[in-house]
């Protein structure tokens, strides 16, 4: 076991023994939290990093005293640094990941998603899915959990359907031309993001190849309502809370949203590379 895990593994033991002493069952507990019930058997069994406001809230839930509370969110809060290592958070496993990322976005209102390497995970079908976490558990030699990984992932997806929260998604035209996928689920993934278009909640944008760039298309980054943005590099997920920060992610966000096709034109351009990948299918 490696020295992160083994530090979350024993935060995974305290918190338990929190539980165990307030005499709540794991089930009980979640029903206090409004959490999934199998949320705390993954935080009390390692599989997944307690967040600040879920020590805080697991606290006051069994009554802890206020600085065995404070010594938990300290441990949480290196844990959290410390997961920021890609190659960290993968040795996690992949399936532990993406429920780290689905907790996240439970509590996130407004996403603001620039991505200019793949299609944004939240829009992914199940086998353009399978080809990504397959090259990242060979590039980052993460445990062999690309089924599970994908259920967790199609899971997440459901929360474009929540009507209480705002997606603003933009991507370049590259995107839907890269070929992470074999030409058929690059097909059926073009019709998902057709579909997407339609809904109410969802801003979907293409950067046309014709449209003037802003800036160099760098890095994709994910801002959470306006409380922090995640900026994924090969090595390291960047997790950036200072308010200057953010607030450039913003302005940089808003400059691409700014010359992205949205509705009938973002269609028009996703029609326009399904056409190619015919002819070429043809070919």
């Amino acid at each position: 076991m490696s020295g992160f895990q083994q530090v979350r593994a024993d935060l995974g033991v305290q918190l338990k023994q929190l539980r165990e002493a307030a005499h709540l069952s794991g089930k009980e507990l979640a029903e206090r939290l409004r959490w999934q019930a199998s949320k705390v058997s993954r935080i009390e069994n390692a599989r997944q990093t307690a967040t600040e406001d879920d020590i805080t809230q697991w606290g006051q839930a069994v009554q802890a005293a206020p600085e065995i509370v404070e010594e938990l969110i300290e441990q949480a809060s290196s844990l959290l640094e410390r997961q920021d290592s890609w190659r960290q958070r993968h040795r996690s496993g992949l399936a532990a990941l993406q429920e780290d990322i689905r907790d996240l976005e439970m509590r996130t209102a407004l996403f603001r998603v620039f991505e200019p390497g793949v299609v944004i995970g939240l829009l992914q079908t199940t086998e353009y899915a399978r080809s990504i976490f397959t090259r990242i558990k060979r590039l980052y030699n993460a445990p062999d959990e690309i089924d599970a990984a994908i259920r967790v992932r199609m899971q997440r997806q459901e929360i474009l359907y929540d009507q209480t929260k705002k997606f603003r998604f933009v991507l370049p035209e590259a995107v839907l031309r890269y070929r992470l996928a074999p030409l058929d689920v690059m097909r059926g993934q073009l019709d998902r993001l057709l579909a997407v278009t339609a809904l109410p909640n969802v801003e979907f944008g293409v950067v046309p190849f014709e449209a003037p760039l802003p800036s160099a298309l760098l890095n994709g980054f994910w801002i959470y309502d306006s409380d922090q943005v995640a900026v994924p590099t090969r090595t390291r997920d960047l997790i950036l809370r200072d308010p200057d920060d953010v607030a450039f992610y913003e302005r940089a966000f808003e400059e691409f949203y700014e010359i992205a096709a949205f509705r009938e034109a973002a269609r028009a351009v996703i029609v326009r590379v399904l056409e190619d990948f015919e002819r070429q299918s043809a070919d």
